[in-house]
């Protein structure tokens, strides 16, 4: 087995930047790429290195950084509008699917089959000891209630959260003149574990031209 000097270059998810050099590395060896994949022509870009993710690695090890950050994402229109055409007030039915799924910021796709997203799912369930899900699906049927001549419809805001970290890639043989290589501030946003939604219930008065078309 032959000896080889460690050698880091940081490739940047959302900034160009320097990551830490391990103490067996050399400090001029260290460089950085753009979360664009800008580079020298001798550099990898970041989606090249995250394909390599399990794909023709040693090993690759997505470490967070820190816990995941919850929030509510905007709320958005689901299911049908109604509209109320008679001269009653009225409450409907509206039965609604909405799905959300994950994103990262560097915009590429991150299903369980693609290696760096596999690795993220594990290190994720690992760290936080709950299942990382791709994406959610919440089904119902809200009731909406309408005065004469309104329009009414649903709305959900869904709880999601992101988490950040660093991807670390190992190589036996150089890629791109190094053995290893780290993607740093990678990004991941997903549906949360509790799936529980805002939803609400909204009405504004038909337009005249909506009244004109009412049966």
């Amino acid at each position: 087995m032959h000896a080889r000097t460690i050698r880091t270059v940081v490739a940047s998810a959302s900034v160009i930047g320097a990551l830490a050099v391990p103490a067996t590395a050399n400090a001029e060896d260290a460089g950085a790429i753009s979360a664009r994949g800008v580079s020298a022509a001798d550099e990898p870009t970041v989606r090249e290195l995250l394909e390599k993710c399990d794909n023709g690695t040693d090993s690759c090890v997505f470490h967070p950084a820190g816990e995941p950050e919850y929030f509510t994402a905007d709320a958005k229109q689901v299911g049908d509008p109604v509209y109320n055409c008679t001269p009653d007030d009225q409450r409907h039915n509206v039965s609604w699917s909405d799905t959300t799924s994950q994103s990262n910021s560097v915009g590429l796709a991150m299903t369980t089959e693609a290696g760096f997203g596999k690795v993220f799912a594990v290190s994720y369930e690992q760290t936080f000891e709950h299942t990382w899900e791709e994406s959610h699906t919440e089904s119902q049927t809200t009731f909406v209630d309408t005065r004469s001549h309104q329009v009414g419809w649903v709305e959900r805001a869904a709880q999601m959260q992101k988490v950040r970290g660093t991807y670390e890639l190992h190589f036996e043989d150089k890629f791109h003149d190094h053995y290893i290589w780290y993607v740093n501030d990678f990004e991941v946003t997903g549906p949360a574990e509790d799936s529980s939604t805002a939803v609400s219930q909204h009405t504004r008065d038909m337009t005249q031209e909506e009244v004109d078309a009412c049966p």
